[in-house]
């Protein structure tokens, strides 16, 4: 595959650079449907190749899998921007069964749960063995949130997570061992909660910042404009729905977000633009996102994301997206 010189953008106040185009990891790793030990390492080779220099993924994903292939992949590159997560540990136990369910063809460990300050520094020290590297730029505190664990025991993680895990990403940054900490979550509401126990350079915010959603811009957004938090942009696709699919938040999607998708399918259908390369581009029109990082489970489904990426977009669909009230009024749009 031919390389590509990709733009990169700083994240938040950091002196992180980030390809506008990133490598998402989790799908790779089996997310509830299986994927071959070749086509991971095809994905992930190929989007390098490609010249994209931001990859992002976490222990959770295929119980250490994922961690793998990247660590396979990246190790000895000194230009890549590597980002993992924090706040759970692999242990050598029975896997739920419907855990393991989720993600076929995962590491024989069992995820479980902790923000504590030992746990944090556990993971890291962890994920730099599983990756065989001696550097992590990026570490996030993975999946808080009350529609992750329901409001009375998130209300219990979120505490764990705002003292102790802080504290930890905080003393590694400090010590440079990590130049940027964060939150890698798919709830806005969070993110706004956790700037009130410390300062973040940057949230990994996986579909709420999207061609379907613009809701970050009325309160998220401003906050990270305000303390300089950079954002990186997951789940492009609202996972699936943008991508021609009828998923949205991982489950079934709503009447009204079908009926919401179909009609901005038919602004990019009037334009000749494929839907999902009008979703890939639209979350960059926001300076705050640095980086938009969309998964692949082959190198078939990378190339069509970055030729996605790569597609030129007219004015006008932005234009008659907002004219046809499918765009908040005052999102920013890609120039």
């Amino acid at each position: 595959m031919t390389s590509n010189s990709y733009k990169a953008r700083k994240l938040g106040n950091t002196d992180l650079k980030l390809t506008e185009l990133g490598l998402g990891c989790a799908a790779m790793a089996g997310n509830h449907r299986p994927v071959g030990n070749r086509d991971i390492h095809d994905a992930i080779k190929s989007g390098l190749a490609a010249g994209i220099q931001f990859v992002d993924t976490a222990p959770f994903y295929g119980f250490g899998r994922s961690e793998h292939f990247v660590g396979a992949a990246v190790r000895g590159r000194d230009d890549i921007v590597l980002s993992t997560k924090a706040g759970r540990l692999l242990k050598k136990e029975p896997i739920p069964p419907e855990v393991a369910a989720d993600w076929p063809g995962s590491f024989p460990f069992n995820p479980v749960y902790d923000y504590t300050y030992d746990g944090v520094m556990r993971s890291f020290e962890d994920s730099l063995q599983r990756l065989g590297v001696d550097r992590i730029d990026v570490l996030l505190l993975h999946d808080i949130g009350e529609m992750q664990h329901g409001p009375e025991l998130n209300k219990r993680l979120f505490a764990d997570a705002m003292s102790g895990g802080y504290k930890a990403l905080d003393e590694l940054r400090s010590s440079g061992e990590i130049k940027a900490i964060g939150l890698g979550v798919n709830e806005r509401e969070v993110c706004i909660a956790a700037m009130e126990h410390g300062h973040w350079d940057t949230f990994l915010l996986a579909g709420r910042y999207t061609l379907l959603e613009q809701t970050p811009i009325h309160d998220l957004f401003p906050a990270c404009e305000k303390a300089g938090t950079g954002i990186i942009l997951g789940g492009p696709y609202n996972s699936g729905i943008l991508a021609g699919g009828d998923t949205w938040n991982y489950a079934k999607a709503p009447a009204d977000v079908i009926d919401k998708a179909k009609a901005i399918s038919r602004v990019c259908d009037s334009h000749n633009i494929p839907l999902c390369a009008a979703a890939l581009q639209y979350p960059l029109g926001s300076p705050l996102v640095a980086s938009i990082i969309p998964g692949a489970r082959s190198q078939q489904e990378m190339e069509q994301n970055i030729a996605y990426f790569n597609t030129n977009i007219p004015a006008s669909l932005w234009s008659d997206l907002r004219s046809e009230n499918l765009l908040d009024e005052q999102a920013p749009i890609p120039t």
